[in-house]
């Protein structure tokens, strides 16, 4: 089908947040078009089969859910559903460990006193997380409406305690206060953690954006399993794109923007194409090269992502807990609050760290609608290892970083890995590894970064524009996780684009 020699919206990139921004313009009568790179849309949002063979469909690159907001889902019909995980998290201690079971404060509080002696830091864990409930009630509606300022945010948070510790002051004054034992705090800053290389004191306060971004979302702080993986949102969202009439081509790389600020001309793999709009869902740093500008300095993403399919979940070597409730949370490896700083500071020096910190779950327990039967019959389960302070400059060592995580991981098992990995059609283990420089070359993320550069806090700063989407040519926005307010699976940027579009031509 020949492509239109005008739209009203070009949008550059396929991922997520681009098709939400895709969906909401094409219901509102706009002519758009998606230019997708990859010969498939969904971006770092997809189910893969990852294994040869093997009928799994691994969330290969995102995850879980938490900051997508029940309105976009409601407002563009998408069919798509989450699951609740009742475990929260279990952290292993030796031959115990701490469960937090969100659905019995009774049990959480004996693990509490067990792990540390007392229930000194679990009355602090309920004080403390009870604040941060409060906190995302307040600002995650904001969320997708315009900018607030930061007086006008303070004002809605309405808590000069919680200001504090979460916008002013280094997250890791607030731990040390709240909690006194070390595994405790360092849970607790694993959230501040996730993508992001910083350490609890950073001054710039890195750590306490990102913290802010996972503790708000839904206004529970609540992380959930995509039912079908995630790649069945990514499907949801380009089938409602396409409903409302937009177009979407894959296979089709864009490689230049010009605009004179009222008319822009997008040069793709295929050919040009005008447009009154143009939304880029990639990073600042892609954006300037398209643009033909100096980019930023390029970002680095700091993670391994490890995808496993198992034969069968591996023994623990806590016997109190059932390897189904630990797995079916976050399971914290090597996360305690000194062992997250020692880390940290041999990654920055560029050594690999000697006790890489990682979290894992086991998606397939909450929903095993991913497995075929014939895999969930079998006692098939998929895990997904995601590793903190692996920046991109580690890369060039991902055999010697995969194996001194997985060996922290066989520290608290009561049998090797290894002895539950299944194989695929060729007989091989059915794991595989993804640094920053694969994110780089896979899914286009400029030094692996999946928040495509530092997280913002959500409030208006210099130049960030009404919506936060806005950049130097007016009409050219960024509708991708380097928005403000960006990062993570939520679809934010891309709603805010499309908004801050139609109430530039008077229809929002």
């Amino acid at each position: 089908m020949p492509l239109r020699s005008a739209y009203d919206a070009v949008i550059v990139g396929g991922g997520h947040n681009g098709l939400v921004a895709a969906a909401y313009l094409a219901r509102a009568g706009r002519s758009v078009l998606v230019l997708e790179r990859l010969e498939h849309t969904g971006g770092a949002a997809v189910s893969t089969r990852a294994f040869a063979g093997v009928d799994a469909r691994l969330s290969r690159y995102s995850y879980l859910v938490s900051l997508l907001p029940r309105q976009i889902v409601e407002e563009l019909g998408l069919k798509f559903a989450t699951r609740r995980r009742r475990i929260s998290s279990y952290t292993p201690k030796g031959e115990g460990g701490l469960l937090v079971d969100s659905g019995s404060a009774s049990r959480t509080r004996e693990s509490f006193e067990r792990v540390t002696g007392s229930d000194r830091d679990f009355e602090s864990w309920q004080r403390f997380y009870g604040m941060t409930h409060r906190v995302a009630q307040r600002i995650f509606p904001t969320l997708t409406g315009p900018l607030p300022s930061r007086a006008e945010l303070e004002r809605i948070v309405d808590d000069l305690e919680a200001w504090s510790a979460l916008f002013e002051r280094p997250l890791g004054e607030t731990v040390e206060a709240e909690f006194a034992d070390d595994l405790v705090r360092g849970v607790v800053l694993t959230d501040a953690l996730i993508g992001t290389f910083t350490y609890a004191h950073d001054p710039s306060l890195l750590q306490n954006r990102c913290f802010l971004y996972h503790v708000i979302g839904g206004g529970t702080g609540d992380w959930d399993v995509p039912v079908g993986g995630m790649g069945a949102l990514t499907d949801a969202l380009a089938d409602a794109a396409r409903a409302a009439g937009a177009e979407i081509v894959t296979g089709a790389e864009v490689t230049g923007i010009e605009t004179d600020g009222e008319q822009a001309e997008v040069t793709y793999a295929g050919g040009r194409v005008g447009a009154k709009h143009v939304l880029v869902n990639a990073s600042p740093h892609t954006l300037a090269g398209l643009l033909g500008e100096p980019a930023p300095p390029k970002p680095e993403g700091a993670q391994l992502k490890v995808n496993m399919l198992l034969r069968r979940l591996p023994r623990l070597r806590d016997r109190a807990v059932d390897p189904r409730e630990a797995f079916a949370g976050t399971f914290h490896i090597a996360e305690s609050y000194g062992q997250l700083q020692t880390a940290y500071e041999e990654a920055a020096a560029g050594a690999v760290p000697t006790a890489p910190p990682s979290e894992i779950y086991c998606h397939s327990l909450t929903d095993p609608s991913i497995l075929s039967p014939e895999l969930a019959a079998q006692g098939t389960h998929t895990l997904t290892l995601f590793g903190l302070h692996a920046p991109a400059r580690l890369s060039s060592a991902k055999d010697a970083l995969l194996k001194a995580t997985l060996a922290q991981l066989d520290a608290v098992l009561a049998e090797p890995l290894t002895d539950c990995l299944a194989l695929d059609a060729d007989g091989r283990p059915c794991i595989e590894a993804k640094t920053p420089a694969d994110l780089e070359r896979e899914v286009g993320l400029p030094g692996g970064h999946i928040f495509h550069r530092d997280l913002s806090f959500p409030y208006a700063g210099e130049n960030t524009g009404r919506w936060g989407v806005e950049t130097s040519r007016p009409n050219v926005l960024l509708c991708g996780a380097g928005a403000v307010r960006g990062g993570g699976v939520s679809g934010i940027p891309g709603h805010n684009a499309a908004m801050a579009v139609l109430e530039r031509e008077g229809d929002a």
